[in-house]
């Protein structure tokens, strides 16, 4: 090995080593204690109990579990759609906007997540109270009757899930959008393209990248939100992780919260690694290899 290569493998060393300890210290050292607290007994008086066990893995399947499972799923997925819904718009006004205005919305958009996740999410339990300003002036419009719960359901969860998750879908949404050449709309406009048409076929792909930060971007904290469905939610709209909480601080059942909680790493890994393969995917080419015009 000659000096210039071996130079250059400690560099390389030295720059991806902090990284690599920092990953095996704060996540792959965690985790596999998960993984082994999740094949240990449960311990009557809270806790673990000595010796082996698949029971807790079997426990999983247990039909109370399947409608978390589903609720968690249909809640993030139906999160990240409606901040994808109401992102684009956003980041397509805040990129045409005038320069001088762009950092002034994009403060306005921050500013109020300065603030702590629980106070916010309080307020929107105080917003949404029988007694609250929302309900009043819905019942007043005669939107919804007198006495109408908007607390305690799937609904209040979603409501505050997307506020929560919205900020975390524009910002790469608008960055993305910024380096969009808004001239291929015009473009497409004068060669016939009805507006829809050149949002969904040009725009849409044009900013493609940021479609698919802003998916993951909401998509992942949904799935193990636990402070939203612990506040504003009931019994009928609990999710994975307010189930893992439950098992850890009021059941003391800790090799099932091992368990709940491997699978939810499981199912946050998924996109993310799906994401990863289709980056990686080889783009098709003109001319197959080895080929000339």
């Amino acid at each position: 090995m000659t000096l210039k290569r071996r130079a250059r493998l400690l560099s390389e060393a030295s720059t991806t080593l902090p990284s690599l300890l920092w990953l095996v210290v704060f996540f792959l050292v965690p985790t596999s204690i998960v993984l082994a607290v999740a094949f240990k007994p449960v311990d009557p008086y809270g806790g673990i109990a000595p010796g082996w066990t698949f029971e807790t893995i079997r426990s999983l399947a247990a039909g109370s579990h399947l409608s978390i499972y589903w609720r968690t799923l249909g809640l993030s997925l139906a999160t990240t759609a409606l901040c994808l819904a109401l992102g684009v718009p956003a980041a397509y006004a805040m990129a045409r906007a005038p320069r001088r205005w762009r950092g002034a919305i994009l403060l306005a958009i921050i500013v109020p997540f300065w603030t702590s996740s629980l106070v916010r999410v309080f307020a929107w339990k105080s917003l949404l109270h029988p007694d609250g300003a929302i309900e009043h002036l819905l019942a007043r419009l005669h939107l919804i009757p007198e006495g109408a719960a908007l607390l305690y359901n799937w609904g209040a969860v979603l409501l505050v899930l997307v506020y929560t998750e919205l900020p975390f879908a524009i910002l790469p949404l608008y960055a993305a959008a910024e380096k969009f050449d808004f001239r291929l709309l015009e473009a497409a406009r004068d060669l016939g393209a009805s507006p829809a048409r050149s949002v969904f076929e040009i725009f849409l792909p044009g900013i493609r990248r940021g479609l698919a930060t802003a998916m993951l971007v909401t998509f992942i904290p949904a799935l193990g939100a636990y402070i939203v469905p612990d506040l504003v939610g009931g019994t009928s709209s609990e999710m994975l992780g307010s189930k893992i909480a439950q098992r850890v601080f009021v059941d003391r059942n800790l090799p099932q919260a091992s368990a709940l909680s491997l699978l939810l790493l499981l199912c946050v890994l998924a996109p993310a690694f799906f994401a990863l393969a289709s980056n990686r995917t080889p783009k098709p080419t003109l001319f197959p290899t080895g080929a000339k015009p």
